[in-house]
């Protein structure tokens, strides 16, 4: 039988486990005021991850109060932001009308229909030096020769293929191009950017100008790209400017036998009943830089896109702000590929400031490792 002795009262077995807590207090005691045992409990303490939603949950009642007034301030900022896109946008309307003038001389020169003036096509390279003397060096050839190779040099009208072969220089559209495309994009003569009209939503529209070719009949296509500058109601905090949200293509009237963005398949069909063979012919969808004229539709009824559509999408809207803030207005220098070095200049000063930066923090993790040879 077990022994359930009192002593004033109280169980022995209380009387014991009270002591043991005691004890145990006691001992809790001594070892936190153990400085090495105070040092290993913050070591770890500062190794845990600190996020700063993690530090914001410790704060105050009162200072969370005071935090979400501050993201209505800028959920208001947000709103001022928009509105300042859209004077932008107001803005390079008005700039786009000067421009255009310059433009529709490159389109003349481009053509052929005007001829550039001396003084017009005057331009000096950064080569000039070598230029020079590679003229006095002709010159001393024997004018005999000098005009045969003169009589026999070609003198196309304007820049043959100049769009075509900004086409052919930037990847981002290269890649669009199938080798059946590339004889109608020979005829593209122009590119022009329109902006939507004051009071109206805001958007822009690339006008892709054709001579009369063997493919279809219009002499413009166009493709028109929807944009929005204000903040999401269901994020504000993301906004970061005006983006393109949507995009519509056109009609191209294609003539008998020329359209390139389907092709024609023979398929043999069995007859269920009678076992007879019969072959039919359909047209598919094919792969062509005029789908661009096609666009996937951004979803509007809340149906989410898969990832593959989306990423169709996102890469529709890039090409398109890619003609519209640097194809366009520097066309020429896309033609010469000058302006394809600058971007790839651009991007490798960006890798390389990556790289750096990454050796610095290797480098701080040296200095740790040297200082604290434990970590």
């Amino acid at each position: 039988m077990a022994d359930h002795s009192f002593s004033d009262g109280v169980p022995s077995d209380s009387v014991e486990a009270a002591k043991n807590a005691s004890n145990t207090e006691k001992l809790t005691d001594q070892v936190m005021q153990n400085p090495r045992v105070l040092a290993a409990l913050q070591e770890r303490l500062d190794n845990v991850p600190h996020t700063p939603s993690s530090y914001i949950e410790t704060l105050p009642k009162a200072v969370k109060r005071r935090i979400n007034a501050l993201k209505q301030l800028q959920v208001r900022c947000a709103h001022i932001e928009a509105k300042f896109y859209e004077e932008v946008h107001d803005l390079e309307r008005k700039y786009a009308a000067l421009y255009q003038p310059l433009f529709d001389k490159r389109r003349e020169f481009i053509t052929g229909d005007v001829e550039p003036t001396d003084a017009e096509s005057e331009w000096h390279s950064e080569n000039e030096e070598e230029e020079k003397l590679a003229g006095d060096m002709k010159n001393k050839v024997v004018v005999t020769e000098k005009e045969a190779a003169t009589a026999e040099e070609p003198n196309p009208k304007g820049i043959p293929e100049f769009w075509f072969t900004i086409f052919r220089n930037v990847d981002m559209l290269s890649e669009l191009v199938q080798e059946y495309d590339e004889p109608i994009l020979k005829h593209l003569q122009d590119i022009k950017v329109k902006f939507s009209d004051p009071g109206q939503p805001m958007s822009f529209v690339l006008e892709f100008h054709f001579e009369p070719n063997d493919y279809f009949s219009n002499s413009v296509l166009t493709k028109t790209y929807k944009m929005k500058s204000e903040p999401d109601k269901a994020d504000p905090f993301s906004f970061e400017g005006p983006e393109i949200v949507d995009c519509d293509g056109c009609t191209i009237d294609w003539k008998k036998g020329k359209n390139v963005t389907v092709k024609t398949i023979k398929k043999k069909q069995k007859h269920k009943g009678r076992g007879t063979v019969r072959t039919i012919t359909k047209q598919v969808p094919n792969e062509s830089f005029f789908n661009f004229f096609n666009p996937l539709k951004a979803s509007g009824d809340g149906e989410s896109l898969d990832e593959d559509s989306e990423f169709t999408l996102a890469s529709d809207f890039e090409i398109g702000h890619f003609f519209r803030e640097r194809i366009v207005p520097r066309a020429v220098l896309y033609f010469t590929g000058e302006a394809i070095e600058d971007d790839d200049n651009f991007e490798e000063g960006e890798e390389g400031e990556e790289e750096e930066l990454e050796g610095d923090e290797e480098g701080e993790d040296d200095d740790d490792a040297e200082i604290n040879p434990k970590v």
